[in-house]
């Protein structure tokens, strides 16, 4: 039997077609669930980033609080108790700091001060128990001069800070902190001689500062923290947590084998890792390392930061682009079948069409021009196609924008959305830099509200984020376009102004924040009465570093806190 020209034309079509739509239906799946894949490993990585740059941000301002009390002045008054008379009031009034400083910081487990003498003695003391807040009696105070971070704090020299290895806290009477991971910062408490005469020593809860950072993670995202050795201290598995604080060995580069290459690295610097886990696991996973050197940890210790997913959630919206693609092939096959003789013409050309731009957009990632303004079923498949494309350019817009909000996030207080600490640090950097190039002026003004901590004892801490946020918005209403305002922590905030000030101006300044803050702020059914003390310091008279700008101002705001008093 022989077939027309027609037939065997319109059989090598069909057979061509389903070729055709089977291959590009295939190669289209097959690059947008790479593009998915490759799309879920930066978000892994982004967040992992970022989460350890709120670790570091987090321990930076652990070392901010233990240096603040260690510079306090009753602090090497109470430890050479040079006026007895005062003794008992100081010791009350550092301890309300400690008291102060846990409550806003529910990561600390205990806050110390601890005199170099009497086998280090510990002086004032508040634990965190069941029940809340403790300050431990005299008759309760125990001897730490044998644990390394006393006399390793000790030797050290003024302002600095010393950061202990990740451990298992075996101090007994701890309270809430006994038998649980933790860090020691410390810093050493200096006398007028510049002898170390005692030190300041803060148990920061290493399990809730990092669950407290990755709260917002979403839930099929686990953490996993390890030293620099690899010892696993975090893990979604408890039992490999601090496995060799129980003689055992639970390590990252056994679970992630791509991590004994990072590991073996020297020197040793901050590193970016994707891997996979071993093939044999139960469940295929994929994970993002961030290695982060701590210069301050016992050891050169550091840090290293993961992030895990389920193979499979990562691979899951590919399920649907599978389905649309088999629909797409299905209905061009069956259209291929029916219309390949009267249609054979004008199928060549928009297929070839569709070929090239879905490869375009698997190479480039670009939304090209296709068929859709043809009535039949080629329009059709153009139309699933470009739905198809949009869907997985939206998919890889919304992970852009996840990303973008998580460094917002990094860079930004969440209750008052003014720049974090972080972010102010660096704009303050770029502005001396800038100030010295054009041999011009900072001015740097340092504001903590008044009666702050009142306001949350009395009315809730509701109130004192209603104060806080108020309060910045009107401090944000002051500034110009170059200007910068932050929240460095609790009630302190921070702003620069760029640019010559004469002494009229400043306290023209010094006035307009002191009405902004004093008004009064509505909250509920009552108004709440704050304020600030106020402390400025100028480049290049005070100082040509961001810390010295920092302390000088801060020192001035302490003056102004102290003449209210």
């Amino acid at each position: 039997m022989k077939f027309s020209i027609a037939w065997r034309l319109g059989l090598i079509l069909v057979m061509v077609g389903l070729l055709g739509t089977g291959l590009t239906g295939y190669f289209a799946y097959q690059a947008s669930r790479e593009q998915l894949v490759k799309s879920s490993e930066e978000r892994l990585q982004t967040a992992t980033h970022v989460l350890m740059r709120q670790v570091t941000v987090a321990l930076n301002d652990v070392k901010a609080d233990v240096r603040l009390i260690a510079q306090h002045p009753q602090a090497p008054r109470i430890l050479q108790r040079s006026n007895p008379g005062f003794q008992s009031l100081s010791e009350d009034n550092v301890a309300k700091i400690f008291e102060g400083m846990m409550s806003v910081h529910p990561e600390y487990f205990q806050i110390r001060l601890i005199e170099a003498d009497n086998h280090g003695m510990e002086r004032i003391r508040v634990d965190r128990g069941m029940g809340g807040l403790l300050r431990i009696p005299e008759r309760e105070m125990q001897e730490k001069g044998h644990y390394p971070y006393v006399f390793e704090t000790l030797r050290l020299p003024p302002g600095s800070i010393y950061v202990s290895r990740a451990m298992i806290n075996h101090e007994t009477g701890a309270h809430a902190g006994e038998g649980r991971p933790a860090l020691h910062v410390a810093a050493p408490v200096y006398d007028v001689r510049r002898h170390a005469i005692g030190l300041i020593v803060i148990n920061v809860d290493l399990q809730g500062l990092f669950a407290q950072l990755a709260a917002d993670l979403p839930p099929e995202l686990k953490l996993y923290l390890a030293n620099r050795r690899g010892d696993y201290l975090i893990h979604p598995d408890p039992a490999r947590s601090f496995a060799f604080d129980r003689g055992q060995e639970a390590r990252v580069q056994d679970e992630f084998p791509a991590l004994a290459a990072m590991l073996d690295t020297q020197p040793r610097v901050e590193m970016h890792l994707v891997a996979t886990n071993r093939p044999g696991d139960a469940e295929p996973l994929v994970a993002a390392f961030d290695e982060k050197p701590i210069p301050e940890m016992e050891g050169d210790d550091a840090f290293i930061l993961g992030l895990s997913q389920p193979l499979s959630s990562v691979v899951s919206e590919s399920r649907q682009l599978a389905s649309i693609t088999l629909g797409i092939v299905l209905s061009f096959s069956a259209l291929t079948v029916l219309l390949a003789i009267l249609l054979a013409r004008a199928l060549i050309r928009p297929l070839r069409q569709i070929v090239t731009e879905v490869r375009r957009f698997t190479q480039d990632g670009e939304i090209g021009t296709l068929p859709t303004s043809r009535k039949d079923e080629i329009g059709e498949l153009a139309h699933s196609i470009n739905r198809m494309e949009q869907q997985i350019r939206q998919q890889i817009d919304d992970l852009q924008q996840q990303r973008e909000a998580l460094d917002h996030l990094a860079s930004h207080d969440s209750l008052t959305g003014l720049p974090n600490r972080r972010m102010f640090l660096e704009r303050l950097e770029h502005a001396l830099a800038r100030a010295k190039r054009q041999e011009s002026q900072l001015q740097l003004i340092f504001i903590d509200l008044d009666d702050f901590k009142d306001i949350n004892d009395t009315h809730g801490h509701a109130a004192g984020d209603a104060v806080l946020q108020t309060e910045a918005q009107r401090l944000r209403g002051l500034l110009r376009e170059t200007d910068i305002a932050a929240r460095l922590g609790g009630d302190e905030f921070v702003i620069l102004f760029e640019g010559a000030w004469s002494e009229e101006v400043i306290e023209h300044m010094k006035h307009k924040i002191r009405s902004a803050l004093t008004a009064p702020i509505p909250y509920r059914d009552i108004e709440l009465q704050s304020g600030g003390s106020i402390g400025i310091s100028r480049y290049p008279q005070d100082g040509g570093t961001a810390s010295s700008l920092i302390a000088t101002a801060d020192h001035a705001m302490y003056r102004s806190k102290a003449d209210k008093a």
